[in-house]
């Protein structure tokens, strides 16, 4: 694929496993420097030395990124270390117990909303600075399929989703004219590890159930990975506030 983002600096969220994973190595194979942020510190070593095996440039940031003292270390790490952030990855996310609203309980909406929205918007908080200096930028957040209807997960999870496409959408709108562009995936079923937790009995798993007959093929992480690069990519230089699904049609049906 022409108009990469070779050399830049990119920082990939979640790039632990599954999804940011995928992405982060295709963003290294391509020549970027690739700041690999996960909660999970063996993880994000282990990202890392895969990408290093291959002569690429990579190093780990742990860290809660709900958290803002994690999010400051995340980017001083990109400045200081490859110059500044060209891209931003924001993948991290956890997944609901698929509750109805009724159900839902404080911690899990807290938790929840804290980590798939407000962990992005941090995040594109503290690069806009650097990307507004440099006079260019990709953001690019992975949605979900929950974020184009009421009927792919839980309350929490679907309004966490639902809103990372609104965050999306004012970054493209309000940055537009600096030459910073933001976009969104929304995948469908991806095998990764992510799991759920739910009650099968309760009133939110068993009616979100029936929804899942037409979820198509579960794809693989490389897949929404190249969704990804693409976004990032200057072969994309004109999409801007984009919510692109990844999910073989199921956002069709």
């Amino acid at each position: 694929m022409d108009g990469g983002v070779d050399g830049r600096s990119v920082i990939v969220t979640g790039a632990g496993s599954g999804i940011g994973r995928a992405a982060a190595l295709a963003f290294a194979a391509r020549g970027d420097r690739v700041v690999v942020a996960d909660l999970d510190p063996e993880r994000a070593a282990a990202v890392v030395a895969e990408i290093r095996e291959t002569q690429g440039v990579a190093v780990a940031v742990p860290g809660d990124l709900s958290e803002q003292t994690v999010v400051d270390r995340v980017t001083r790490t990109a400045v200081e270390r490859y110059g500044g952030v060209d891209v931003l990855v924001n993948n991290a996310g956890i997944m609901d117990s698929m509750s109805a609203p009724a159900d839902v309980s404080d911690a899990e909406w807290e938790r929840v909303i804290r980590v798939n929205l407000t962990a992005p918007f941090l995040l594109a908080r503290a690069v806009l600075p650097h990307m507004l200096a440099a006079g260019r930028g990709a953001i690019v957040n992975t949605a979900s399929e929950a974020a184009l209807r009421g009927s792919a997960a839980g309350a929490a999870y679907t309004a966490s989703k639902h809103g990372v496409v609104g965050l999306t959408k004012s970054l493209a709108v309000m940055y537009r004219g600096s030459g910073i562009r933001a976009n969104a995936i929304c995948p469908g079923g991806t095998a990764t590890g992510i799991t759920v937790s739910a009650d099968p009995a309760a009133h939110g798993p068993s009616t979100l159930g029936p929804h899942f007959v037409n979820l198509g093929r579960v794809s693989r992480p490389e897949e929404q990975a190249a969704a990804i690069v693409f976004l990032a990519s200057d072969a994309a230089s004109n999409v801007n506030g984009a919510i692109l699904p990844v999910d073989d049609g199921w956002s069709a049906v």
